[in-house]
């Protein structure tokens, strides 16, 4: 019998539902894979509501065995008032995540937690940091933890800075972001299609993520993901299994948005579904100009040398067995 793969999510679990949560419960009911923790960082949402909505999609999953940890709650340099003032010299970006929230009036108080829609969790997080719980977890399995991270890169550079050979005790970082030439008309990257939230968040941390010796990194950028949508059929066919998990989805799972990071656990589930990668260089751009927080890649042969990672891409999808697999794992 093949091994059991031992996964750590590291995530900011916006929610209830959509994108963020949905790729959580995959991971979670995928066969032969033992989630060791969700670690929450800010990004879509400040972490301690973030943290809230982890632990009580696990409660509905009857899966409270699996730990939570606060992640970071901060990015390591870039703020909303640095953000602000670069949106007054290049121009307003279409998304901000938690800067969007850190207005007076609106949610600017990183501290406070409102009653969640779908139930306030019972349980709590764990004590330890998720930085310590990640070195820790690696260094008592050295080269067999699979580390998937699909938020900014805020908990996984203190990690690496905590523990310099963090990096080599992981198995693989595969993470959802970043982005360099998506067919789409969204807004958000047809003319900055090298930007993306989850890179664009916190770029220092990106940079340390991007320059650390992983043994082997995947990308599932915005490129491979963009063009998927959560359809009603979808979350009518998860419906009948009358599951908690599926009862949840069918109230607050998000219709026809993108499945970003859903395809990016589908993907670490079974690599089989990418039809098509690009193998290149990657890294993200820090001058204070109009460039910061996007994407920097390069062929091999042609990177700068100054410890940019090498990744695997992730450019096509096989559209109807990530369909098939993201029902037939919410359903189980």
């Amino acid at each position: 019998m093949p091994a059991r793969r031992k996964v750590i999510i590291d995530q900011d679990t916006l929610g209830p539902a959509g994108t963020n949560l949905q790729s959580v419960a995959l991971l979670v009911n995928a066969p032969g894979v033992d989630v060791l923790g969700v670690g929450v960082v800010t990004g879509d949402h400040w972490r301690d509501q973030q943290v809230r909505h982890a632990l009580r999609l696990l409660e509905i999953m009857e899966r409270t065995d699996i730990p939570v940890f606060a992640g970071a709650e901060m990015p390591l340099v870039n703020t909303p008032a640095a953000t602000a003032r670069w949106e007054s010299q290049y121009g307003k970006l279409i998304y901000n995540g938690a800067w969007d929230l850190a207005r007076p009036g609106k949610w600017a108080d990183p501290r406070r937690v409102d009653d969640l829609p779908e139930g306030n969790p019972s349980t709590a997080p764990a004590a330890e940091a998720a930085a310590a719980a990640y070195v820790r977890l690696a260094r008592a399995h050295p080269g067999e933890i699979f580390l998937w991270t699909a938020g900014p890169f805020t908990t996984v550079a203190l990690a690496c800075q905590l523990d310099p050979e963090f990096p080599r005790l992981v198995r693989e970082l595969h993470f959802m972001g970043g982005a360099f030439a998506p067919q789409t008309e969204a807004r958000e990257f047809k003319l900055t299609p090298r930007r993306e939230f989850n890179v664009r968040f916190d770029p220092e941390a990106a940079r340390v993520v991007f320059r650390a010796p992983w043994p082997r990194v995947t990308c599932s950028p915005i490129d491979v993901s963009n063009h998927t949508r959560a359809t009603p059929d979808l979350f009518a066919a998860i419906a009948r299994a009358g599951t908690p998990l599926a009862r949840y989805l069918d109230q607050f799972g998000h219709r026809n948005r993108p499945m970003w990071d859903e395809v990016a656990a589908a993907t670490w589930i079974d690599a089989s579904l990418v039809t098509q990668h690009d193998d290149c260089f990657i890294d993200v751009c820090l001058e204070p100009d109009a460039t910061y927080g996007d994407m920097a890649s390069w062929s091999p042969g042609s990177e700068p040398g100054q410890g940019q990672c090498r990744a695997r891409v992730q450019q096509r999808l096989d559209d109807a067995r990530f369909y098939a697999q993201f029902v037939e794992l919410c359903a189980r």
